[in-house]
Order: C-alpha cells, then structure tokens, then sequence
C-alpha cells in the first residue's frame, strides 16, 4: 500500500519522505540518504530539499543536524547540503592529488584517520561524479586496490535495509527516472533479470505492480 501511495507523489515528494523516513527508523538508514543524495541530480535533490521543507517545515540540512551525531552529523550534512557539479570537466592534477591523499589516510589503517580528515569529506561530499570516477580509476591503477570496497569497510555507518524493501523504493522512485540503467547493471552485477527476482521474492498484486512498474520503466 505504501509503494502505491508513493507513486501517486510527486518525485521530489517522495524523495522529502524518504530522506524523513532514512532517520527516524530504529536504528536509523543513513546508508538510505547517502543513496539519495548520492544517486539524484543536483537539481533533483534541490527540489527534495524543498519539498522537504513545504511538508515539514524545516531544512533537510537542520533535520540531519538535529538526528545525527559524531563523524556521521559532518558527512552527511555535508552531502545534504552540496549541489554538485555535473559536467564532464576535470583537473587532472587535481584527481592526482586526491587519490594519494585518499592513499595516505587509508594507509594509516585506522578507521578515525579517514572518518576525522576534512580532506577525506571534501573530497567525497563535493567533488562531481565525474570526478570521483575518476580517482577510483587511478586508485585502482595506482595502488591495485578497488577504492569503494576500502571506503565502504571502512566508514560503513549503519545496517542495510531489508533487500525487498529497498528494491521495492528503488523501483517506485525510478520507474521513470533511469529504470533501463538500473536494470542492465542489476542484470550485470547478479547474472540474472531484475524481473526474475521481483517474480522470486513478491507474490500475488503486489508482485505484479512491481512488474508492471518495471517493465513500464524499461518501454521509455
């Protein structure tokens, strides 16, 4: 009932609930508002955060202040308050740079090193996702290592949602958005049909509006 509700919103309302929802859960889904500020445009989550604020009646940015403390209130104000850039220009010495100081503080091995560097949260609240593409290249042709595996051990800050959960949002909020995309790397990364694995795991109406919504994704 509740994908049902949502698909009758508004994306940038959707996205204002699901950021609401992303900290008062028990325990709270920060991993749920990284992937929202993270995945939406710069202007698609700047009409999340009005959204947010005509629903609510305060900023995204106070809200996130008020529920998160310690090293997790820096980063995520941070990537809630950022419009990033989204062209393609890049500094190459710049990218240079980053990665070896990226290299420097995971060198350490110690998880306060990474989670207390400006540098560290510059780099990965501001930069464009262009740009960080491209210094998990180098970092990969540099040191031998794949850089978003080391940061995610490493700052990991919540639990996961339950999977049928969060496939069920992903697909409520994209259908429209990049459904083909999402499908064609779901396919890739799991050897198998995101169709297939909605068929596996829903059942009855609500399975086949998972469907319906996919498929009507992926004719646009």
């Amino acid at each position: 009932m509740r994908a049902v509700i949502q698909r009758t919103m508004h994306p940038w309302e959707q996205d204002a609930l699901l950021v609401r929802k992303s900290l008062e859960e028990k325990p709270p889904l920060y991993n749920l508002l990284i992937e929202l500020a993270c995945t939406r445009t710069a202007d698609e989550f700047l009409g999340a955060r009005k959204a947010f604020q005509c629903l609510y009646s305060e900023s995204v940015e106070e809200f996130v202040a008020v529920k998160v403390q310690g090293f997790q209130r820096r980063l995520l104000v941070a990537l809630v308050s950022t419009y990033r850039y989204e062209g393609m220009r890049i500094d190459e010495a710049a990218v240079k740079l980053e990665c070896q100081k990226l290299a420097r503080a995971i060198k350490t091995d110690q998880r306060n090193e990474i989670e207390n560097d400006d540098q560290v949260l510059r780099i990965l609240t501001t930069r464009s996702r262009h740009h960080l593409k491209t210094i998990h290249k180098c970092y990969k042709e540099d040191y031998d290592s794949n850089l978003e595996e080391i940061l995610d051990t490493a700052m990991s800050i919540c639990p996961a949602e339950q999977e049928m959960e969060a496939l069920t949002r992903v697909i409520v909020t994209r259908t429209d958005v990049d459904m083909k995309d999402i499908a064609a790397e779901f396919d890739r990364k799991y050897g198998a049909p995101l169709i297939e694995r909605i068929e596996a795991a829903a059942l009855g109406n609500y399975r086949d509006f998972l469907v319906a919504l996919v498929k009507r994704g992926m004719a646009n």
